[in-house]
């Protein structure tokens, strides 16, 4: 039996049309009967690295008894110009955050995944301490089961006080080793204690992974890389995915 956590997670890859650009992670939300692909915003467009995808593909297992089988699924960004992704805005300026409504009824008759749910998001009584263990599922500079298709899973914990926005902005640190392609994956904490509505996939979904936490200018030679990241709050989910 497969776990369910690594069926959530989506390899996400960008194309300007037929030229392929990068590789990320994403993964799946549904809202009610809507279903949602969830990455960082800087996999939809980056203007600083000049990165201008007009759409974006999803690997999708496909037969129930073969996860060997895969097809790719591939997502335009634009309509009569306009993007179809959603971003978001705090009073701090961008989230790092972007969800795209998938058509379900696009998708392979036989397609296998997972997908987290706002029952899924942290609730006020929730404590979530400042060293809690986390996993982060992605696929780090591509890399994945190539048989399978199936994502990989990294250790961190929580850096930074969950609920407090770190220098006001909408995300909290974690200490975890990560690379690029894993913008976008999701950050969850195993639950001890699942309600029913969360039997099949008892995981608090706590964030988004964005990006390595850059600081200043530091001496290749005299300074260890820091080991910290951003992870955006996965509660903005509940706006992008308004009707």
């Amino acid at each position: 039996m497969i776990e369910s956590l690594l069926l959530t997670a989506a390899h996400v890859r960008t194309f300007e049309q037929q030229r392929p650009l990068t590789n990320a992670s994403g993964f799946f939300f549904q809202r009610e009967e809507r279903l949602f692909l969830v990455t960082s915003r800087h996999v939809m467009i980056d203007e600083p690295s000049h990165h201008f995808p007009d759409r974006i593909e999803i690997e999708l297992h496909v037969d129930p008894d073969n996860l060997g089988k895969s097809t790719g699924f591939s997502i335009p960004l634009y309509r009569d110009g306009k993007s179809i992704w959603r971003q978001g805005l705090d009073t701090s300026g961008e989230i790092d955050v972007a969800t795209i409504e998938i058509d379900r009824a696009a998708l392979p008759d036989r397609t296998i995944y997972r997908a987290f749910t706002p029952n899924h998001l942290p609730g006020q009584s929730d404590q979530i301490e400042v060293g809690t263990s986390l996993l982060v599922v992605g696929f780090p500079l591509g890399f994945h089961d190539t048989l399978h298709h199936m994502p990989v899973v990294r250790h961190a914990v929580i850096a930074s006080s969950f609920g407090l926005r770190f220098k006001g902005e909408g995300y909290f640190l974690t200490d975890a080793r990560t690379h690029r392609g894993t913008s976008g994956a999701p950050v969850v904490m195993r639950l001890s204690d699942p309600d029913p509505a969360q039997d099949d996939l008892p995981w608090m979904l706590l964030g988004v992974h964005s990006a390595r936490l850059e600081v200043g200018k530091p001496d290749l030679k005299l300074d260890e890389a820091l080991g910290l990241n951003c992870a955006w709050y996965a509660d903005i989910l509940l706006t992008l995915t308004e009707c």
